[in-house]
């Protein structure tokens, strides 16, 4: 056989593009050496493990096929991808290998780079770990499990290493070119420098001579050596690895002293194999390496002078892999054969002495040429390209040669004709020689030649025929080795039809060169051509003719010895001679028959793919010639029942049967769907469809195993019952729906698949996409709820895996790129927490009464949403709310029109109590706008401004300042500027959680002042100091600035809480002097700053329990330092007992050793008579001697109650949280006897009573007989004693009572505050609203409150002051409940006490506070937000509410104005708020919240309508989305008492408070319809329909022009946004769409003009319509053929009698109610659908004959109803494909008209047929019924049933063809007549007829009866009863 020619194609001249990319980047560094080196790979080896081989949609450089380069040159590495620079990588030393490597179980391929003594390791996004080597390290390789370091024998070992390998691995290689700079590789002159030898139980005797490293964080492992069953430790320092393999675990290695070349292979072995060797220098101890790695010797080869200087993996001819040795030397390329074995899922891999082989090369490189789409195993299948020495290119496909391959003439000619741009093409030389192949990487190679120029060459690997290189991929899988590597022998030699041989080559060219060679083997199976009587031209001719040279091609065909044969020496005798050609002829006819079989397996893989029928057919006449030649008539009559067209070509002959009946898919699936995948015969299914990885089938192989799992088929490992593979992706599943869609996602097949299978194909899958669609499993991969159309279920899951992965936010991308073929479209999500979305809304212009203009910036401007539109609509609470708390504009001043000089102080006097309200605005706003923007990290910090001045309404608004000789002004304002700083800061809500330490320090001023002072304290609160470094937070402190030093140490304690992290906690420890040793210099710090410094430890070792921070925050309560400001020293027992509190929170009742000692001396600062036990007095005498230096708070022998006491009960509180200790609580006693009431003080009975309940948790009821039962029988008699006029009880004592009672009743509800945070609990905000408006009347009556108990008369016993301070308590504390709800009622009540303090001049700098933070509360976060009731949060409320409020701006003495803000750590986002997938806004949905059963409730189901607030996740166990408008979605979760999820936790079911949810089509939102009228989808729809019939007829009525009128796509859009459903709408229910949009439609396709771009035609329009005989392009025009059609129906109407029109007169005289019963029956059941009751008129509109375009146009209109009012717009295709090839049949039988010349869409058909079947026999399974109507499918079958009966002559062809198999004539009038004897074979399932002979002569001696039709249908089962009778009737003649 004849070695064929080709050429090579040059891309063009080859440079590593990394010289390029450093000449653009500048002149290099002086120290840049000129050494360079490169290598090329292919993308594939850097990309994950899990992606798919195809290209991703998404832009990602693993997506390019350019070939990828690392260039090296000194200690840098540039990547580039063809000609552009992907990255650039820059390491400290020089560089002396770089390899690609996946480490362990890594998906990720890592970038790994050896330097002298350290090993760095890159991922391809650019993140680096470095690793120091533990000893001089030689060399890296990789292998599949981890990588592999080859250390040095000696310290000074030699470094250069002359090797080369596959992988892409950069190390020093003897290449046959000259580099441009250099002649040697960086390595040469590099020494290795000493280092640390690696030991083992610090023995250097266990030295290994290669270590693996699998995970950069670990040390690298020892190997070993497997002999006998026994490990020893590799030594062989020796054997220099010389390649790797990172596919499959295969290493290579040379012993110069042995002369050998050596194959190992590496196993991961577990440690209890016995280690070879005594002594403990080699032995690993047990339980040190859990799992070991060995080598075991496979194969060595001696007889090498040098190491290989190329090892490569390749194919074999029978697709084993071989390993490739290149000795140049020798002049050869020596192979060795391996062998594997799978063992319990574990390959294990062998060599053979006797299965190798070498043909001689100087170089050789492994391409991919011949079969591009193969893969053995895990490898590629693999050629060799050789250089021979000859110095000829040859191309081998393992042992046999293919073709030459030559260089273009032109190079050694002239390069211009090329086009190739030379630098200099003088310097070609005219004689070029090529020395050298390199880099080859798939099908591209350079070729190196004698000049020193590389060129860059491609092989032309597959046709561009997609059926000729499907067809050459079959016969490579199907055919046996020795056949394929005939075929390809053939394929690749020189003739006319030589494969690939033109690269300009068209695909029909292609096509009809595959089909000569399958009809040259046709022939040369015939017999041998007598060429005797030629005479040869030359001597090579001459030789290939003689009988040597056939009987040595027999021996290569029959595999016989290659001696000298008989007939050669004449000995031969001429029978032999003959049955040599026999033996040729047999062997051609076995290797047709399996080309028969294999391109069958394509043939029923095509016939699956609608857009390959012309391919179909090509490959249908190939098969026909080759089931011709070998007599096959079996599948000679199943081509032509497919393609009748074609038995013109073919004679049938019935004498040659055959009884091997041809598979058949179709009938395959039609058995599986009748009987069950069990029952199926596996005969039908071609053998290559069966065979694991095979491509060219896998369509079909595909749709073979979701048939088998929907009919209930079992997995067997890989495979299933059936006996396909499948891949199915990881999910849990109940049904056979289930598991099959979940196989669909792990076979990447999707929604476009889907579409490309024929109707009747999809049904089932489709049903089983259906039945899934309502309820999927929750634990389902992304892709697989796409592939339902559930959307919202896959952002949902998507979003959980990008946070995983930490990438960025959904809401900022818009397209989302799954795998293959899945494409998740996305809209941008407009959330509350992002930039302000309200440019244009009217909601967001802030007016006052008085005010001019209504825009402004007040840190409140961000606010208003879509979010907060939606919530609120036009409500305008946000509105009112920013108008209360703004504080940047000035005030209003109500004032005489003419003031006087006495009206100016009373201006002054007013001013400044509204300046009083005016600085207290910034804490209710900070709660208002918390973490409700991002933080833009390129811009500064800017602060609202707080403006104190006022304006006066009635002057012109003209402005009035603060007279600063009256006040000072800018000592007022130091900390209300503080806590506007905090207010704004509050807002920052960085993107992921993430702040930048660069952005805080660019905020920083360089004086330091409150503004920055306190955005510190916000973003410590947020939890974003922990960028600072020490050095940051030290400079802060130097400052010595108070405000900055407070803010800066809680906001560390804030965001280190809980961590007692040491550097924060010396840095606090610090400002406490108390605690400096006695040689540290005195410091004077404030005594606000100590106890700031206090609480900010508490922090800091909050919950922690650790026992010396106790101790020490116990003595702090009762001290005082001397010179300290006495009135201060209240707020530090306060902060030393808060910050006890939180050390020890909620930690009283564990066993720690000194918590009694404790409790004693917590109790004796309250004042408690209990006498102190001797271990509280050592204690308290030891905590003395502790504090040296410093005195107790004690005047003479006693504690000063009046300052420890509320620090200690708080503490008390705070320790026994929710303890329920009754010990604790019945110390903590409320007064019960009049001298107790003289002795407590009124505010401390509160603080007790808040104690008592917060240790009692779970006894806090919401009710008013709870209170009661707070306050003592003696205080409640002696308040009801009020009423009476005539009561004993002197003022004395009523004033006690009532001191005592108002404090009672405010602790008891800030109690019931603290118990119901966030839960909006209506009972406590019943009592708190009710308590609170009795002590506004109290104060001075503003309601009517007849019918309560209440006591009168409070206010004349007590004074104001107090009762308001009690009273704003009472409201915040129902702010607190109803945190984040703006509640109307609330906000009225807090709207009300803002208006009458300042109207009546009581504003008190407290009392506006209080009403500030309620408000902020009432809508915390902008509504986002509320209160959780964990431990920590009740803690941090308790200090936001301590319940003693400042004086003024400046008041720090009793409780720190800075702590108000703690109440940010109580805060959880557990907002919701549903996002429409399709639109990408916020929408309105109803929630089902199941919460689990509590001690106060049963477990209880309500109903949110989203958005809303959560419950907390401690009783939050299921959140269902319900309604009919949305699909539903369950969320299960666990009710677990532990915080909300935060932002950045990958267990967050919510993302970011977003749930995804997606409307059913039919439905509006509730937006558009609030109350449901127009989702009344069936009047709306017959609506539109009469009015599009009744404008159907009449041309002038223009659809849409009118006022008020409505087309159907409009309709559609507004039930749907599925952009297939309102296309269809717009194109085929439209009646404006009429022929001249139709007309324009067909013009810009001709020409190119869609999608808005114009192009000029270049051929009128008339020449395109005319008839190509006169020289036209034959596209006739539209509007003609329209009316054509229309005349055509016209006629038909009035000329055919037995027409089936189904239009009738109207009968004037009959009922309604007669004439139209289903119309009846839809209003007698008003839920059932329209579609059910009147079958859509399918069963109807089908029977017609034909449709006119208003017939066509009626029943688009009901398939458009059908899917949109069933939400099952998928089915507009199917419906679509049905209808229309009905019609065309119908076209066809009457009009004569050739329309349909095939019947592979009959197949399609009797599929549906059998699945609407199969539902009705319940094998499917359904909830909503069939997904096609069943009325539908059943009118299908009865129309195809009349068109074959209607047919004329029929019966006669279908006689003739049972008589003598042969097919009617193909003539032009009589190929219409064999097309319908291909419907009728097809539809009615007919046999063969020798089958049917075969079988009527097996019967009829045993007949007993004269018919044959019941054993004829025992014997084809699947034989229609109609063609049983006629075949009876034929076999009766």
């Amino acid at each position: 056989m004849s070695v064929g020619v080709r050429r090579l194609t040059v891309l063009g001249e080859f440079k590593p593009f990394g010289l390029i990319a450093e000449a653009l980047d500048g002149k290099p560094a002086d120290n840049v050496t000129d050494k360079y080196d490169y290598f090329l790979f292919d993308p594939e080896v850097a990309r994950e493990r899990d992606e798919s081989g195809e290209q991703h949609a998404s832009g990602s450089a693993f997506s390019d096929r350019s070939d990828h380069e690392l260039f090296i040159r000194g200690s840098r590495i540039i990547w580039t991808i063809g000609s552009r620079v992907f990255k650039r990588f820059t390491l400290p030393s020089p560089i002396i290998k770089v390899c690609w490597c996946r480490l362990g179980n890594m998906a990720e391929a890592l970038l790994c780079v050896l330097q002298i003594e350290s090993l760095t390791i890159y991922n391809t996004s650019g993140e680096v770990v470095s690793i120091t080597l533990p000893r001089t390290i030689a060399s890296i390789w990789p292998l599949p499990f981890g990588l592999l370091l080859q250390q040095a024998a000696e310290v000074h070992s030699p470094t250069h290493i002359p090797f080369s390998c596959s992988s892409p691995l950069l190390g020093v290689r003897d290449v046959h070119r000259r580099r441009r700079e250099t002649s040697h590789s960086p390595q040469h002159n590099l020494n290795f420098l000493s280092g640390s030898d690696y030991n083992c139980k610090g023995d250097t005797g266990s030295i290994s001579s290669h270590l693996i490293l699998k995970d950069p964080l670990e040390e690298p492992q020892l190997t070993f050596i497997e002999e006998r069953g026994k490990l020893n430790i590799m030594k062989e320092f020796d054997e220099r690895t010389i390649w790797t393999s990172d596919q499959i675990p295969l290493m290579a290695s040379y012993n110069k002293g042995k002369m050998q070349h050596s194959v190992w292979v590496a196993e991961a072995v577990n440690s209890n194999l016995e280690l070879a060797n005594s002594s403990s220098a080699d032995v690993v101890p047990a339980g040190v390496l859990q799992k070991q790695f060995s080598f075991r010797r496979i194969w060595q080869g001696k007889g090498a002078q040098t190491a290989a200087s190329k090892v490569f993996l390749a194919t074999d001819n029978d697709a084993a892999p071989v390993i490739c040795f290149l000795h140049q030397e020798q002049k050869k390329l020596l192979s060795v054969r391996l062998q594997s074995v799978e063992i319990n899922n574990e390959i294990l891999f062998d060599i053979k002495p006797d299965m190798s082989w070498s043909i001689p090369a100087v170089a050789a490189e492994p391409v991919i040429v011949t079969r591009p789409r193969v893969k053995v195993g895990q490898l590629p299948y693999a050629d060799i390209f050789v250089l021979n020495p000859e110095n000829a290119l040859l191309l081998y496909s393992g042992k046999q040669c293919l073709c030459r391959y030559m260089l273009p003439s032109c190079l050694s000619k002239s390069q211009a004709s090329l086009n190739l741009d030379f630098p200099d093409t003088s310097s070609v030389s005219h004689d070029l020689k090529i020395i050298g192949l390199a880099d080859a990487v798939e099908g591209r190679i350079n070729v190196i030649v004698n000049n020193g120029q590389m060129f860059r060459c491609v092989f032309r690997r597959s046709p561009s025929s997609l059926l000729a290189d499907d067809c050459i991929t079959a016969m490579a899988e199907g055919l046996s080795s020795s056949f394929y590597g005939h075929f390809l022998g053939l394929l690749w030699k020189d003739g006319d039809s030589a494969y690939l041989s033109n690269a300009d080559s068209s695909v029909n060219l292609e096509w009809d060169s595959f089909c000569t060679i399958i009809t040259q083997m046709c022939k040369s199976s015939v017999g041998t051509q007598d060429s005797v009587n030629s005479v040869p031209q030359s001597s090579w001719e001459f030789l290939i003719s003689s009988k040597f040279h056939k009987n040595y091609e027999l021996n290569l065909i029959t595999g016989t010895s290659c001696e000298m044969s008989l007939d050669v020496l004449g000995f031969l005798p001429r029978s032999h001679s003959d049955a040599t050609q026999s033996l040729q002829k047999s062997f051609y006819s076995e290797v047709l028959m399996e080309c028969l079989d294999s391109l069958h397996a394509v043939y029923e893989s095509l016939k699956l793919d609608i857009l390959r029928k012309r391919d179909l057919e090509l490959l249908a006449v190939l098969l026909c010639n080759i089931a011709n030649f070998l007599g096959e008539e079996s599948y000679l009559d199943h081509y032509v029942r497919d393609f009748p067209s074609i038995s013109k070509k073919f004679g049938m002959d019935m004498t040659s049967c055959s009884w091997k009946i041809p598979p058949s898919l179709f009938r395959w699936l039609e058995n599986c769907l009748q009987h069950g995948s069990s029952v199926a015969n596996i005969d039908d299914l071609p053998y290559l469809i069966c065979k694991d990885g095979s491509p060219v089938v896998s369509w079909a192989r595909k749709i073979v195993s979701f048939y088998s799992l929907l009919s209930g088929a079992k997995r067997i490992g890989k495979k299933l019952s059936t006996g396909v593979y499948c891949n199915i992706a990881m999910g849990s599943h109940c049904t056979h729906e289930e598991l099959t869609v979940l196989a669909m996602v792990g076979e990447n097949f999707g929604l476009q698949q889907l579409d490309s299978l024929p109707s009747g194909v999809s049904l089932p899958l489709r049903h089983a996409l259906d039945k899934c669609r309502e309820s999927p499993p929750s634990d389902w991969p992304a892709a697989a709820y796409v592939l339902l159309g559930r959307e919202d279920l896959a952002l949902s899951c998507l979003a959980c895996s990008c946070k995983s992965r930490e990438l960025e936010t959904q809401t900022n991308v818009n397209l989302i790129s799954m795998s293959t073929p899945y494409m998740l479209h996305l809209h941008p999500v407009t959330i509350p927490s992002a930039v302000s979305d309200t440019i244009g809304l009217e909601s967001t212009k802030f007016e006052d009464t008085d005010s001019v203009d209504g825009s402004m910036t007040d840190g409140m401007e961000h606010i208003f949403n879509s979010s907060t539109q939606l919530r609120y609509g036009r409500d305008l609470r946000l509105n009112e709310v920013r108008r209360l708390l703004c504080s940047t504009r000035p005030v209003a001043i109500q004032t005489a029109v003419n003031p006087s000089a006495s009206d100016q102080d009373l201006q002054q006097a007013q001013l400044w109590n509204l300046a009083q309200r005016t600085t207290a605005l910034p804490f209710g706003r900070g709660a208002f706008t918390l973490a409700t923007i991002y933080t833009l990290l390129t811009e500064a910090f800017t602060v609202p401004k707080l403006v104190l001045a006022g304006r006066l309404p009635a002057q012109q608004n003209a402005t009035v300042n603060l007279d600063p000789n009256l006040r000072n002004i800018q000592e007022i304002k130091s900390w209300p500027e503080f806590h506007n700083a905090v207010a704004a800061g509050l807002r920052l809500a960085p993107l992921q959680g993430k702040m930048s330490r660069t952005w805080i320090i660019y905020n920083k001023p360089e004086e330091p002042n409150a503004v920055h002072a306190g955005l510190l304290l916000a973003l410590g609160l947020h939890g974003y100091l922990r960028v600072l470094n020490l050095t940051d937070i030290y400079q802060y402190y130097q400052q010595e600035h108070e405000s900055t030093t407070a803010g800066i140490m809680l906001g560390l304690a804030a965001s280190y809480r809980g961590t007692m992290q040491p550097g924060i906690s010396k840095s606090l420890y610090l400002h406490i002097p108390s605690r400096h040793p006695s040689s540290f210099p005195e410091l004077e710090l404030p005594t606000l700053l100590q106890s700031a410094a206090l609480m900010s430890v508490g922090l800091l070792y909050e919950g922690s329990a650790h026992p010396q921070t106790m101790q020490i925050l116990l003595g702090e309560i009762g001290r005082r330092s001397g010179g300290d400001n006495v009135l201060e020293r209240e707020g530090y027992a306060v902060s030393a007992g808060f910050s006890l509190g939180l050390v020890a929170l909620g930690r009283g009742g564990d066993t720690l050793g000194c918590i009694d000692s404790m409790v004693d001396r917590l109790f004796h600062y309250i004042g408690g008579k209990e006498a102190r036990n001797e271990r509280s007095l050592f204690l308290s005498l030891l905590t003395e001697e502790q504090n040296r230096g410093t005195a107790q708070m004690m005047d003479g022998t006693s504690v000063n109650v009046d300052v420890t006491a509320p620090g200690a009960t708080i503490a008390l509180a705070l320790m026994f949280l929710k303890t329920e200790s009754e010990a604790i609580m019945s110390k903590l006693s409320i007064p019960n006897t009049r001298f107790d009431l003289q002795y407590v003080r009124p505010d401390f009975i509160m603080l007790r009573v808040i104690a008592r309940n917060l240790i009692m948790w779970s006894r806090i009821h919401p009710s008013k007989d709870w209170i009661q039962s707070q306050i003592p029988e003696i205080i409640q008699n002696g308040v009801k004693g009020l009423r009476d006029d005539f009561g004993d009880i002197d003022d004395m004592d009523a004033e006690a009572f009532v001191q005592a009672y108002v404090n009672i009743v405010a602790g008891a509800c800030i109690s019931l505050g603290l118990r119901f945070a966030g839960t909006k609990n209506g009972n406590a905000q019943e009592l708190l609203y009710e308590y609170a408006v009795y002590f506004l009347n109290e104060i001075k009556p503003v309601s009517a409150t007849s019918g309560n108990t209440f006591p009168k008369g409070l206010s004349h016993y007590i004074d104001r002051g107090t009762l308001e301070i009690c009273l704003h308590l009472i409201v915040l504390s129902l702010s607190v409940i109803m945190a984040g709800s703006g509640h109307l009622q609330t906000f009225r009540l807090l709207r009300f006490l803002r208006s009458r303090n300042s109207a009546d001049g009581h504003a008190n700098y407290g009392i506006q506070m209080a009403v500030s933070l309620a408000i902020g509360f009432l809508f915390l976060g902008g509504g986002m937000r509320t209160f959780s009731t964990s431990n920590s949060s009740v803690a941090a409320l308790l200090i936001t509410l301590y319940p003693r409020l400042p004086t003024g701006p400046n008041d720090n003495r009793c409780h720190l104005q800075a702590f108000r803000h703690l109440y940010v750590l109580a805060t959880e986002a557990r907002w919701i708020q549903t996002v429409d997938v399709d639109t990408g806004l916020p929408v309105y949905a109803p929630l089902e919240v199941t919460t689990r059963e509590t001690e106060l409730y049963a477990e209880t189901s309500f109903c949110e309508v989203t958005p809303c607030l959560l419950p907390e996740r401690a009783v939050l166990k299921t959140i269902r989305v319900c309604g009919p408008r949305y699909w539903s979605q369950v969320i299960d979760l666990c009710p677990e008492d532990r915080p909300w999820w935060t932002f950045r936790d990958k267990n967050n079911p919510f993302n970011s408070g977003v749930l995804y949810i997606k409307r059913k089509v039919g439905a509006c939102s509730y937006v558009d319809d609030p109350v449901g009228c127009q989702s009344l989808l069936s009047r709306a729809m017959h609506k539109v329909f009469g009015l599009t019939s009744s404008t159907t007829f009449d041309p002038s009525i223009s659809s849409g022009s009118g006022p008020g009128s409505i087309t159907v796509d409009q309709l559609v859009s507004t039930f749907s946004s599925d952009p297939s459903l309102i296309a269809f709408a717009q194109l085929c229910c439209d009646p404006s769409w009429n022929s001249r949009q139709w007309f324009r439609i067909q013009i810009n396709f001709l020409w190119g003009m869609l999608d808005g771009w114009f192009k000029y035609p270049l051929v009128a329009w008339d020449k395109v319509c005319s008839p190509i005989e006169v020289g036209g392009l034959g596209i006739g025009r539209i509007v003609h053929f329209n009316q054509a059609l229309l005349g055509k129906w016209l006629w038909r109407f009035g000329d055919e009698v037995s027409h089936l029109w189904i239009w009738r007169q109207w009968a004037e005289d009959t009922p309604l109610r007669l004439l139209y019963p289903d119309l009846c029956a839809c209003l007698a059941d008003k839920e059932a659908f329209i579609s059910d009751q009147l079958g859509i008129g399918f069963g109807i509109a089908i029977s017609k004959a034909v449709l006119s375009d208003v017939d066509f146009q009626e029943f688009c209109l009901q398939v458009l109803f059908e899917c949109v009012s069933k939400d099952r717009p998928a089915l507009l295709q199917v419906y679509l494909s049905l209808y229309t090839t009905i019609a065309s049949m119908a076209d066809q039988v009457m009009s004569g008209t050739v329309v349909l010349s095939d019947s592979i869409f009959i197949s399609s058909l009797k599929l549906a047929l059998t699945y609407t079947e199969a539902l009705l026999s319940g094998r499917l399974t359904t909830s909503r019924g069939g997904i096609v109507q069943s009325k539908f499918i059943g009118s299908l079958r009865k129309r195809v049933d009349e068109l074959l009966n209607f047919s004329p002559g029929l019966k006669d062809d279908f006689c003739n063809y049972l008589n003598s198999g042969k097919w009617p004539i193909m003539e032009s009038e009589r190929e219409k007549s064999a097309i319908l004897l291909s419907w009728y074979l097809q539809w009615f399932g007919v046999p063969a007829p020798f089958v049917i002979k075969t079988a009527a002569e097996r019967i009829k001696p045993k007949l007993m009866s004269s018919s044959l039709t019941p054993f004829l249908r025992l014997l084809f089962p699947s034989t229609h009863i109609n063609a049983i009778g006629e075949i009876d009737k034929f076999l009766s003649c």
